[in-house]
């Protein structure tokens, strides 16, 4: 029998603060993506629960000693007393679970040992925008990387293969509005807007927790069930009916107040139509579909819609490979 290497086996981890998404590498090629539900707020458990699901989905890994990256906003969640708390714990429960390779992705571009992780907190906390980024700017020069997730959308400027962000924390990125607290599941309907369009007039929303944003993308097709693991917002099934119910109480009706086919927004017109040849515009809900980002010739759109499994998890690992280079601006 021919003698073959044993290929080298990585796993790239996002954690957050709803899901934990992971990535399984071997020779440097993405061979499997996973996602699991790791409602982070709610204690420790659910990462140790997400951990477990990996290892025995992953078991070769584990068995032939594979290194293991990492990334993380999951320190943000209310379990914590603050951020810094959160990195050392969430760290520390990582390098118990997936072992001595573990290494943790700092803004900088260094990757941390889990008993760093108290003295760059700072660093490492949130930084998985900057771990897709610089991936994506080593291939893609000069663009603007829109990364979809299911909490949150990032608008990351890539400029001559460098990161041109304005911001560099969470705080920084919310104020200059390259981070948007807006995804494909999670996010409560009441905030996106205070009125809403039904049947030719302007209602007022109710400021409640009835709806998420994946009630919505769920009725229109676009949510992929695979990403559809968080909890509705009054805890009950995720049918149609079920989401047409939980989107009525929005605005104060029944589900049986309107035709299925009124909750539906209308379709958008065809590419070459003149803007008011008698079609309205799609809902707001709708244009993150094909998101519009920047008006410069020069950048292209990198969109990844509803897939923070893909791109985020790929990053934790494969940016090791990307040059050691700092980037523009607050990163020079």
């Amino acid at each position: 029998m021919a003698w073959r290497e044993v290929p080298r086996l990585q796993l790239g981890w996002d954690v957050g603060g709803a899901h934990v998404k992971a990535c399984l590498l071997e020779d440097g090629a993405p061979r499997d993506i996973a996602q699991w539900p790791c409602p982070l707020w709610q204690g420790m458990q659910h990462l140790d629960a997400a951990l477990h699901h990996a290892r025995s989905r992953w078991s070769q890994a584990w068995d032939t000693g594979a290194d293991h990256a990492a990334t993380m906003t999951g320190e943000l969640v209310d379990l914590f007393p603050d951020r810094e708390q959160g990195v050392a714990r969430i760290a520390d429960r990582l390098a118990q679970g997936l072992g001595p390779s573990l290494r943790l992705f700092d803004a900088g571009g260094d990757w941390r040992p889990p008993h760093e992780a108290g003295l760059h907190w700072r660093a490492i906390a949130s930084a998985n925008w900057c771990a897709t980024a610089r991936v994506v700017a080593a291939r893609v020069p000069d663009a603007i990387l829109v990364d979809i997730g299911s909490t949150t959308t990032d608008l990351v400027p890539l400029r001559s293969g460098r990161i041109a962000a304005c911001g560099a924390s969470d705080a920084e990125r919310l104020a200059t509005g390259e981070l948007v607290y807006h995804g494909v599941v999670r996010t409560p309907l009441c905030a996106l807007g205070p009125r809403v369009a039904w049947r030719g007039r302007k209602v007022n929303v109710m400021n409640e927790f009835f709806a998420t944003s994946a009630d919505v993308y769920r009725l229109t097709g676009d949510l992929d069930p695979a990403h559809d693991q968080a909890d509705t917002a009054d805890g009950r099934g995720k049918d149609p009916e079920a989401t047409r119910r939980r989107l009525g109480r929005m605005i104060g009706c029944d589900e049986g107040d309107a035709d299925v086919s009124e909750w539906l927004p209308p379709p958008p017109p065809p590419e070459n139509t003149p803007r008011g040849a008698g079609h309205a515009p799609p809902p707001p809900m709708r244009s993150m579909r094909g998101i519009s980002c920047g008006s410069t010739p020069s950048h292209r759109s990198i969109s990844t819609p509803g897939r923070p499994s893909a791109v985020r998890s790929i990053t934790a690992s494969s940016t090791a490979s990307c040059a050691r280079r700092r980037p523009a601006n607050r990163f020079p």
